[in-house]
């Protein structure tokens, strides 16, 4: 028998016997291994007070089947002596004596915890990829939708001159390049889509969520804000991502207060000199905005502080956080060449600082751009081609405003069809890449079968880059991408036809 016993000690499973009372009879070292429970500790004692979470009904569902049919397997939820959670693949064979009568069950558990997160993880990246999928095609249908209006905005401007006509115009067009941004945000996060990068005051950005969470926060939580908004320095970033670290920092300390508390939002400039690049490595000598965020929140127990910017890792319940929150942070930070510290206490709050490079002061002064005329054309004709009867029109109508000429087409059948009737009198294509019947490629490489100089701007709501490198590749290397204004459509045009 101890021969046996050491035979079983020498198993990686965790083989446990029990009585029908539930009492341990028998725990080799794997199971000690594995529940940090010595032998001497657990024999005797009851296997569902010691292995299984408060309130668990699955060992009583286990044991039901186990005297149905003999055996029992399946996962397990267990804990060890320390309460760390564990999963086990468990096997249970009940053992009868010589009269064929149940005297005990053999439990073999096998650690598969590391293995069930594995496949969470993969089943979140598909899901990512997924989204990254959705995304592209919400992004392309929003874009489209955005698109006339914005053109129509620039039509009605030039029509209606009154201070209230220019003031409701001037409020759409912020409304439809915000909701353009939101497409790009969208975007960024499930294709990792670089935005563009202008000289941002971070006051402003601070000051609208705020505004956000004042509204929509609990009234339960006070929010503050500390910010020296005319002595502030400027960085370089893209405002709907670094909109996104200060928002994502804001909601994650709105959910540590749920009993309500105070956040507070402060932002100053900071110079780093060589003792504090020793603190933090991925720090570098110079200018920076430090902008902290603070809750007086639960705390973030000291065994975690290390994994909340590790993806998926996430202490919400199911269903209320992705885990993608703060290594979205975490990336955007690093990709505009900041760092990020975090302090925390257990019952009394935590601080999120978050260091973003400043720009040059000079940088910042520069002299503004002089404002360019609008470009008119001569009478060029202008062959338009887009599946939405919208964008057509509203393109149509900016184009005669300026002095082009413009015939319409539904799809890249029906613009071959009337490019092969006029094509000496057409100066240029404004083609859509993502049409029925035709996509945009083999529209553009038809195209060049009839005229191989051909002028053509690619436009569409979205492209991937994979996309992008095959319109490259057909010699199309004008693309305008939707919501476009008005400036940028003749701009684009007249310098393809010059």
């Amino acid at each position: 028998m101890q021969e046996q016993a050491a035979l079983l000690d020498i198993a990686t499973d965790a083989i446990i016997v029990q009585n029908l009372d539930n009492d341990i009879l028998f725990w080799n070292k794997s199971a000690e291994r594995l529940y940090n429970w010595k032998v001497e500790e657990v024999l005797g004692q009851k296997i569902d007070n010691l292995l299984f979470p408060p309130n668990s009904s699955s060992m009583q569902t286990a044991l039901k089947h186990l005297f149905e049919a003999n055996e029992w397997q399946g996962e397990l939820n267990q804990i060890t002596k320390n309460n760390q959670k564990l999963i086990v693949e468990s096997r249970w064979t009940l053992v009868r004596d010589a009269e064929n009568q149940p005297n005990s069950i053999l439990i073999v558990n096998t650690d598969i915890t590391e293995k069930k997160k594995l496949e969470l993880q993969f089943l979140r990246t598909q899901r990512l990829e997924s989204l990254g999928t959705l995304a592209g095609g919400i992004a392309h249908d929003l874009n489209n939708v955005l698109a006339p209006i914005l053109l129509a905005v620039e039509i009605l401007r030039a029509k209606l001159q009154d201070e209230r006509s220019l003031k409701l115009m001037s409020i759409l067009e912020t409304n439809v390049k915000r909701g353009s941004d939101l497409v790009k945000q969208v975007l960024s996060f499930a294709r990792g889509i670089e935005g563009e990068r202008t000289n941002i005051q971070l006051a402003h950005l601070i000051s609208e969520i705020q505004k956000i969470a004042t509204e929509t926060f609990p009234k339960s939580i006070n929010i503050r804000s500390n910010i020296q908004t005319n002595q502030l320095w400027i960085v370089s970033g893209d405002a709907t991502q670094l909109h996104q670290i200060i928002l994502n920092l804001c909601v994650n300390a709105r959910d540590a207060m749920s009993d309500g508390g105070t956040l507070t939002i402060s932002a100053q400039n900071i110079v780093l000199d060589n003792n504090s690049t020793i603190l933090n490595p991925e720090a570098k000598v110079g200018r920076y905005i430090l902008l902290t965020i603070a809750d007086t929140g639960y705390g973030i127990e000291p065994e975690i502080l290390d994994r909340i910017f590790e993806p998926f890792f996430t202490t919400k319940d199911i269903g209320k956080g992705t885990g993608l929150g703060l290594s979205t942070v975490l990336g955007i930070i690093k990709s505009h060449g900041g760092f990020i510290n975090v302090s925390s206490q257990v019952g009394k709050g935590s601080e999120f600082q978050v260091y973003l490079p400043a720009i040059d002061i000079t940088e910042s002064k520069k002299a503004p751009e002089n404002i360019t005329p609008m470009l008119s054309g001569n009478g060029e004709l202008i062959l338009v081609v887009d599946d939405e009867p919208g964008i057509c029109e509203f393109v149509c109508a900016t184009l005669e405003l300026y002095n082009y000429k413009v015939v319409t087409a539904s799809d890249g059948i029906e613009a071959i069809a009337i490019y092969a009737q006029q094509k000496q009198d057409i100066s240029a294509v404004l083609l859509d890449m993502m049409m029925p019947n035709m996509d945009g490629i083999t529209t553009i490489r038809t195209f060049k079968r009839l005229n191989s100089q051909i002028k053509i701007i690619a436009t569409s709501g979205f492209v991937g880059n994979d996309k992008i490198a095959e319109l490259a590749r057909t010699g199309v290397k004008t693309f305008l991408a939707k919501p476009y204004n008005t400036e940028q459509l003749l701009k684009m045009l007249h310098t393809l036809l010059n």
